[in-house]
């Protein structure tokens, strides 16, 4: 199995780790893993690494996300999703330009409190472990960024939106925290995963039609190549001295390049050798993807 970036579709219901252990027994792989959390009621994208792909789960991670929620007005859980017991319910007077002006407010750099039915571990213990307990605590807030919301459509009580965002953004918490600005409290009823990085809900693969191309052979046909998973990105090819200092982790001179750049690193091949980042006049390698096999 050629290594890279699967993107899958994660239905309801199962978790990310239900997912990787799926995976790892359909594709008949051990090293493989996935790129950020979704929540057993999400669906959406989930980016499986595969092979040499794992090294690229931390920058993946680290990518900026879209999300597809619907949330009902009028009422709030303790989870802030469908799943939650009620904790209120109110009648809902809100109108769109209301709804509107508020969106507006969380759109930017905003603070976030992470919910108590979260996997964020604080003094080693992840808080869900202790809301089930019927314990909590008090958390930090985290700064996030909220680059757009789209009003997709209201029916009522339900409210779709599409929310642009930083990594680490609890979309959960983000509609409860509009809920109580707008006076009548919020909870997702349905929350989807629609971009995570470069991949897009479009694109995903389902467990069902990845089985199907397994059996007919064609299982790496859903695999993303390295290479064109930082295609964005600029390329330096290397060869002789050069190809020599990144084989042993030596530092590229910079020429062109602008201070924080990504470039990847290709031989002559076209292979992907890295991710090097310019720091100060040097290219240093963020992740190398060279040498060794695939780990499968």
């Amino acid at each position: 199995m050629k290594s890279g970036i699967l993107n899958l579709y994660k239905p309801c219901g199962p978790t990310s780790h239900d997912m990787i252990y799926r995976m790892r027994r359909l594709l008949g792989i051990k090293k493989i893993g996935h790129t950020g959390t979704l929540d057993p009621m999400a669906e959406g994208v989930l980016p499986i690494c595969i092979g040499k792909g794992t090294k690229a789960s931390g920058m993946l991670t680290d990518s900026d996300k879209a999300y597809r929620a619907t949330m009902v007005l009028g009422m709030t859980t303790d989870t802030q999703d469908a799943d939650g017991t009620v904790l209120t319910e109110c009648r809902v007077d809100v109108s769109d330009a209301q709804l509107e002006e508020t969106i507006a407010r969380f759109t930017g750099e905003i603070e976030q409190i992470p919910p108590m039915y979260s996997a964020v571990k604080l003094n080693g213990k992840k808080l869900y472990e202790l809301a089930r307990r019927g314990e909590e605590i008090e958390r930090p807030a985290r700064k996030v960024r909220i680059d757009e919301i789209r009003l997709v459509e209201r029916d009522g009580d339900l409210i779709t939106l599409d929310v642009y965002c930083s990594k680490g953004t609890y979309i959960r918490t983000l509609c409860a925290d509009m809920g109580d600005a707008l006076g009548c409290g919020a909870y997702v009823n349905r929350l989807i995963r629609i971009k995570s990085g470069p991949f897009l809900l479009e694109n995903a693969y389902t467990e069902e039609t990845l089985s199907r191309m397994v059996q007919e052979g064609r299982g790496e046909d859903a695999i993303t190549s390295l290479n064109e998973v930082y295609g964005d990105y600029p390329v330096r090819t290397v060869s002789g001295k050069e190809l020599f200092l990144v084989q042993n982790g030596v530092p590229l001179p910079a020429r062109k390049e602008t201070e924080g750049e990504r470039i990847r690193i290709c031989d002559t091949d076209g292979t992907l050798l890295g991710i090097s980042q310019r720091e100060g006049d040097k290219l240093r390698m963020k992740i190398a993807f060279h040498g060794g096999g695939d780990g499968e």
